[in-house]
């Protein structure tokens, strides 16, 4: 199969801009790699790249037959899974793209637990929030999304769907952490607010419920980096507000309360493929196995008390 292999040079180049760069983590020659460029090229009778000074741009033509590239690998890749199922293997590179909040604890305990079951296996995971993750379901990028506040489309299909609460999350030094139980957020205003920026479905679900409150948040550093915004809560009493599942300390440092006020928003995490693609066998396993997960935790896992996260 050394055309599909060629076929990956051209992938691996528009991912990367770069023949160069390409060629670098193909682990072959740049010269190799431009040769077959020109080859597909001169077979389709016309420019897949435009050559700029600063790297290389896909054309019109081009993008046509990278996603008609990434479809034939997705169709490859389930039938070889399929095939090792019937080999009695569960072998194979899932594809998943998931929301920030999964990445520190949820996700890696999923996957690994995954692992024990299926030792073969090996992923590729993004991180994203979900215009990211429709994106990379619909190029064949990612097999599977695991994303928060996933908007209907009609492409997209929704495997299964788990509700997330909003809440606190300080260090547990904090005043209000030593204070137990639920917190009002009245009580948040005296201390400094770290927020995720406001095209993040946690921060959207908090804008919709201030802007019919008579209260006013005002954040004092906004960022698009979960982990950034978790490290500020080791300094000036800083807080923040972070969905059930990504509301969980991996070191005992920080510490999560619900917040009581009447009303408070809650939202879905969302567990997606692409409705028209059948997905391989494993992956197909790896949906099924999140979904176990998210929905009875393990024994002696706790889903989230807030009262000793």
């Amino acid at each position: 199969m050394n055309h599909l292999r060629h076929l990956r040079y051209l992938d691996e180049v528009a991912r990367c801009g770069s023949i160069r760069q390409a060629a670098e983590r193909l682990h072959v020659a740049a010269s190799a790699v431009n040769r077959r460029l020109l080859d597909i090229e001169e077979e389709l009778g016309t420019p897949i790249f435009e050559r700029l000074p600063r790297g290389m741009r896909l054309t019109a033509a081009g993008e046509l037959f990278l996603q008609y590239i990434r479809e034939r690998g997705a169709a490859l890749e389930q039938v070889r899974s399929a095939i090792e199922d019937l080999k009695g293997l569960r072998r194979g590179r899932i594809r998943l793209i998931a929301s920030q909040a999964t990445a520190p604890v949820f996700l890696p305990a999923a996957l690994a637990s995954f692992r024990r079951r299926h030792p073969l296996v090996d992923f590729e995971v993004q991180v994203g929030d979900r215009l990211r993750a429709i994106a990379a379901l619909r190029s064949y990028e990612s097999d599977l999304a695991l994303t928060f506040g996933l908007d209907a489309d009609p492409d997209i299909e929704a495997l299964a769907s788990f509700e997330q609460r909003l809440m606190l999350l300080m260090h547990r030094d904090h005043p209000l952490a030593r204070a137990g139980g639920p917190v009002r957020l009245r009580q948040c205003v005296d201390y400094p607010i770290v927020l995720a920026n406001p095209d993040v479905g946690g921060r959207q679900l908090l804008d919709r419920f201030l802007a019919r409150s008579s209260l006013r948040l005002s954040p004092v550093i906004e960022s698009n980096s979960f982990e950034f915004l978790r490290g500020c809560l080791l300094h000036d009493q800083a807080i923040t507000f972070q969905i059930a599942l990504g509301a969980v300390s991996d070191g005992g440092q920080l510490v999560a309360r619900d917040i009581e006020d009447r009303g408070f928003p809650r939202g879905q995490m969302v567990l997606a493929h692409l409705r028209e693609r059948s997905m391989p066998v494993i992956a197909t396993a790896l949906a099924e196995h999140l979904r176990e997960r998210l929905t009875t935790p393990p024994p002696g896992e706790r889903e989230h008390d807030p009262a000793d996260i």
